[in-house]
C-alpha cells in the first residue's frame, strides 16, 4: 500500500546559510568561494567589519511569538529561517558550523547508527568517547573564515571548552568562556572591540529549562525575559561596524504525558539500533529483515501519529539534503517522525513498575513549531 512521505522544501533559507552569508557580508568570501566550497549564502545582510552570530538553542519562532511581550528586542521582526532535519542540536548545530546539511556533514541526528562497529553512538555528548575520528565529514566555516583572514571565536560556558563536539563541530575558532549570559554578552563586545571577527555565541539555557519544564512553564518565560534583555543591551553597545544575527537551532513543543508512548516490542523483534529522539526515531535492522513489511507494520500501529519511512523514500524525499555514500549507512533503515505532540519511546529496558523518565519539552520532527527559528538582525545587519 502506497503512502505519501513529505517532501523537503528546495531552495529554502536555512541554518547552513547563516554563516557563509555573514562571510559575505563581511567582505571575505564572494560567489566564486561559495560555488568552489558548495555553501549557499541566501540571507542578504548589510555590509560590516565584523559579525556576531547568536544561537538560543531551543528558541523557536511559534513559542517566541506566542511570548512575544516578554521579548520585546526578538520579536521586533517576524522574519524566519527553516532549521533543518532532523530538528535536534547535533544536526543542527552542525549545519550551521559547516553550511552543509546532515547528508554531506554526517551528524544525522542526535544518535546515530555507526555501520563500521555495529552500535549506536551519542552524536550530542559523546564526541570524546563514542564518535570515531574523522566521522565529521566536513570542514567547519570557522576553518575557512581563518583562511579568508577573519578572526572565528566561540563564546561559550567554560563547561564546553575542551569537549570532543567542541574541537570538531566548532573546531578552528579560538575558545572564549563565559559561565552567565550576561558574561557571554561582555566577551563577545570585547572579541569585536577591534579587527575582523566572527563570532559564535551560545546560549543553552532556554533549552535546558525547556525539556525539563517545558516552553510553556514561567520558568522558561523568566529565561527568555533575561536573554532578550541581555540581547537589547547587545544591540545597544555593539560598535556601529559590528552586525548582530540571532537565531536558533531549533523550537520546541510540550509532550503531555499521555503523548510520550512506547513502541510496540514486537515490532522490534528485528531493530539492532534505536537512534535519534523520540520525536524522530531511526531504527536499524538486522540483515534480512524486510525493510518495507516493517514500515507497513509501524504506519499501521502508528497511524495518524507519525509519519512512517525508509530510509531511502526519506532520502528521496530530501530530508537529510543531498547524502553522500558514506553517509547513508549511518540513516536508520525504518524513521518514525511524530506528528501533533507525539513521542515514541523504547522501554523495553525499564523495570517493571518503574517509571521512565521523560521530558516535557521536546524537538526532532517536522512540525511548525520544531522547524520555525527566529531571524533577528541587528548592529550594521540591521534592516
Amino acid at each position: 500500500m502506497g503512502t505519501s512521505v513529505p517532501t523537503a522544501p528546495d531552495a529554502v533559507v536555512n541554518l547552513a546559510d547563516v554563516l557563509p552569508s555573514c562571510l559575505v557580508a563581511l567582505g571575505a568570501a564572494d560567489e566564486a568561494w561559495l560555488r568552489d566550497t558548495g555553501r549557499e549564502a541566501r540571507i542578504t545582510l548589510r555590509p560590516a567589519r565584523s559579525a556576531i552570530v547568536v544561537l538560543v538553542d531551543g528558541l523557536g519562532a511559534n513559542a517566541l511569538a506566542a511570548r512575544a511581550g516578554h521579548a520585546r528586542f526578538l520579536t521586533a521582526t517576524k522574519k524566519r529561517l527553516r532549521s533543518g532535519f532532523p530538528t535536534t542540536t547535533a544536526a543542527a548545530l552542525t549545519t550551521l558550523t559547516t553550511g552543509r546539511p546532515p547528508g554531506a556533514h554526517g551528524v544525522v541526528g542526535y544518535s546515530g547508527w555507526n555501520p563500521d562497529e555495529s552500535r549506536v553512538m551519542n552524536l550530542l555528548s559523546g564526541w570524546d568517547t563514542e564518535v570515531p575520528a574523522g566521522w565529521l565529514r566536513c570542514e567547519t566555516v570557522f576553518t575557512a573564515a581563518s583562511d579568508l583572514g577573519v578572526d572565528p571565536v566561540v563564546v561559550a560556558p567554560s563547561r564546553y571548552r575542551s569537549s570532543g563536539m567542541t574541537a570538531n563541530v566548532l573546531g578552528g575558532a579560538r575558545f572564549v568562556a563565559g559561565d552567565t549570559i550576561p558574561a557571554r554578552i561582555d566577551a563577545a563586545l570585547d572579541a569585536t572591540a577591534t579587527g575582523q571577527q566572527i563570532v559564535y555565541l551560545y546560549i543553552p539555557e532556554l533549552d535546558s529549562i525547556g525539556h525539563k519544564h517545558g516552553w510553556q512553564s514561567d520558568r522558561w518565560t523568566a529565561a527568555l525575559e533575561l536573554v532578550d534583555a541581555e540581547l537589547s543591551r547587545l544591540a545597544d553597545r555593539i560598535a556601529p561596524d559590528v552586525g548582530v544575527l540571532v537565531t536558533a537551532d531549533h523550537g520546541v513543543l510540550d509532550v503531555p504525558p499521555h503523548a510520550n508512548v512506547p513502541m510496540d516490542p514486537e515490532l522490534l523483534v528485528d531493530v539492532v539500533g534505536v537512534a535519534g529522539d523520540p520525536r524522530c526515531r531511526q531504527l536499524t535492522v538486522a540483515p534480512g529483515t524486510d525493510v518495507p513489511a516493517l514500515v507497513e507494520a509501524f504506519r499501521a500501529s502508528l497511524g495518524k501519529r507519525a509519519v512512517v519511512a525508509s530510509r531511502a523514500e526519506a532520502v528521496a524525499a530530501g530530508w537529510f539534503g543531498p547524502v553522500d555514500p558514506e553517509v547513508l549507512p549511518r540513516i536508520g533503515d525504518v524513521l518514525l517522525v511524530a506528528k501533533g505532540s507525539w513521542a515514541f519511546n523504547d522501554d523495553r529496558g525499564v523495570p517493571e513498575g518503574t517509571e521512565p523518565g521523560r521530558m516535557i519539552g521536546q524537538h526532532g520532527a517536522m512540525s511548525d513549531d520544531e522547524l520555525l527559528v527566529p531571524l533577528r538582525l541587528a548592529g550594521a545587519f540591521a534592516q
